[in-house]
């Protein structure tokens, strides 16, 4: 008994904390942060599996997905255990999810109906084409008015439309009306505040603003693209704003601690980078890498191909703030390539050092455009493409230009926000995996020509879902008010090369870029079985 009692007069005083759930495209992580101090505590991080069961498929399991998120829970906990930090502390959870990926599941079993579609996957670009050319003038923007978005097979929409088409289990529950449908975001609060046990069916409105069904002025679903797609709205999550209470926890050592805060992760990170202000921006690179900014109360639509997408509504009664972005579909995700399929480095720390050992591309130029091309040229028959090869380039000339893929595509997207705005960003606020990678910080510096701030708590996506959570009315630990927000330290990267060098490298870039394009057209291809 005595025992007992000093171990509970060790733990340590912390005040209130919050926690967040980060399940990303490859990995789940489960972060606990002081509300008070933005610190953060402990976490936990799990890999998840991808399957690629046909070329240009991306599949993950939805229990695997749930199951990752309750170890990396169970992990935390017995690791702030350890710590003498008390987890009855922790009064909120928020969650941030890889966004548009797709999963349809059974409300009475409980079971998913097929694997995941992640977001990258391609298997819909027969189904975009045909969706294209019955708008007027073959239009791939027809939708954009409403939704913000140009008929892609990047958004939910069109996976859903997939699923309803070609898996026979879906198409019998949609018509016995068991199907639900959800992005990650929803699966994940469905499972955990109860599932087929009264579960709560919802989603936030920035990840309902990446399906193509969701109306950004009106802010709801829209039974006009609902028809298009032909999909019954009554399989949709109720929408609810990014900061209040969906539910509590039903099971695991956080039984009853509420579910307060919901971002897409892209969101998040603008949330986590404290961009709440009209023109602040960030760029995140994880699998893919992108740059979203802050455009204020009312949506702004590109001429330059970026997205206009939902930011955050940080409380039911407070207004949607929106934001421009440019989504890259390759970016950590050329890494792992260059591990798991080419088997050039072990691990991705080796990028760093195989690149820096040449300091140079040598003339060798990768376009990573395994997914088709997304912003600013949503050209989905575009492939990867290594050119400029002579006999003297080497898997170090490889890494090199891999890197440099990266930092030309964010270059990409950044010129186009500049043309959309007129305002030219002075500095890039960056976060996300790869910026423990400092030769990419630096090569990035270098081809944009101006200073990347990195913060020293790489951890922006989570931390925003952790404030949303922590800001919920009924909550109420994390406040959100200017004066409040911890100041964050950071380290500056300064262009190094000059400007004239690092243009010329961009031209041939572009020059790459155009190599890709047009490569796999779908339409008149017919394999014999009627299927395109």
């Amino acid at each position: 008994m005595n025992g007992i009692m000093a171990a509970s007069s060790n733990r340590i005083m912390l005040g209130p904390l919050v926690a967040a759930i980060d399940q990303g495209t490859s990995s789940t992580r489960f972060l606990v942060f002081n509300a008070k101090t933005a610190e953060l505590l402990s976490h936990h991080q799990v890999e998840i599996k991808q399957s690629f069961p046909k070329e240009g498929w991306v599949e993950e399991d939805p229990k695997e997905i749930l199951q990752s998120v309750y170890e990396c829970m169970d992990r935390t906990c017995e690791k702030l255990t350890q710590l003498n930090i008390d987890i009855s502390n922790i009064k909120a959870i928020g969650v941030t999810n890889q966004r548009e990926t797709t999963i349809v599941w059974d409300k009475e079993t409980g079971e998913p109906l097929y694997n995941a579609i992640v977001w990258l996957d391609l298997r819909t670009q027969s189904t975009v084409e045909r969706l294209i050319n019955k708008t007027p003038g073959r239009n791939k923007n027809h939708l954009k008015h409403k939704t913000g978005l140009p008929i892609s097979t990047y958004f939910s929409a069109v996976k859903l439309r997939w699923l309803m088409d070609n898996v026979e289990k879906i198409h019998e529950a949609v018509l016995s009306h068991k199907a639900m449908f959800g992005t990650v975001d929803s699966w994940l609060i469905w499972c955990l505040t109860g599932g087929k046990k009264g579960g709560v069916h919802c989603t936030d409105v920035t990840n309902a603003s990446r399906t193509m069904l969701f109306n950004i002025h009106t802010m709801d679903w829209d039974p006009e693209l609902c028809t298009y797609f032909d999909i019954p709205m009554e399989i949709l999550p109720k929408v609810r704003s990014s900061s209040e209470i969906y539910g509590l926890m039903k099971s695991g050592p956080l039984t009853g601690v509420p579910i307060s805060g919901c971002l897409g992760d892209q969101s998040a990170a603008l949330v986590g980078q404290m961009c709440f202000k009209d023109g602040q921006a960030k760029n995140t690179y994880g699998t893919g890498c992108f740059l979203l900014k802050n455009v204020g109360t009312k949506p702004v639509m590109s001429d330059h191909g970026l997205l206009t997408t939902v930011a955050y509504k940080l409380g039911r009664d407070e207004p949607a703030y929106y934001a421009l972005e440019g989504s890259v579909a390759i970016a950590g995700a050329v890494v792992r390539w260059l591990k798991d399929n080419l088997g050039i480095i072990q691990t991705s720390s080796e990028l760093e050092k195989l690149a820096a050992d040449v300091g140079t591309s040598y003339g060798c130029y990768f376009v990573p455009a395994f997914s088709g091309l997304y912003a600013p040229y949503w050209e989905p028959s575009a492939r990867g493409i290594i050119c400029g090869l002579t006999q003297f380039t080497n898997r170090s000339h490889l890494a090199f230009a891999a890197l440099e893929a990266v930092c030309f595509q964010t270059r990409e997207i950044l010129d186009a926000m500049n043309l959309d705005s007129g305002i030219h960003l002075a500095q890039l606020q960056v976060d996300g995996g790869m910026t423990s990678n400092r030769l990419l910080m630096q090569l990035q510096a270098d081809i944009l020509c101006i200073p990347v701030v990195k913060p020293s708590m790489p951890e922006t996506t989570a931390l925003g879902a952790a404030m949303a959570a922590g800001a919920a009315e009924g909550v109420s630990v994390w406040s959100l008010n200017p004066d409040d927000l911890t100041e964050v330290t950071s380290e500056k990267f300064e262009p190094q090369i000059n400007p004239e060098e690092s243009e010329l490298r961009y031209a041939r870039w572009k020059k790459a870029v155009q190599r890709a394009m047009n490569w796999e057209t779908t339409e008149p291809v017919n394999n014999g079985n009627g299927q395109k």
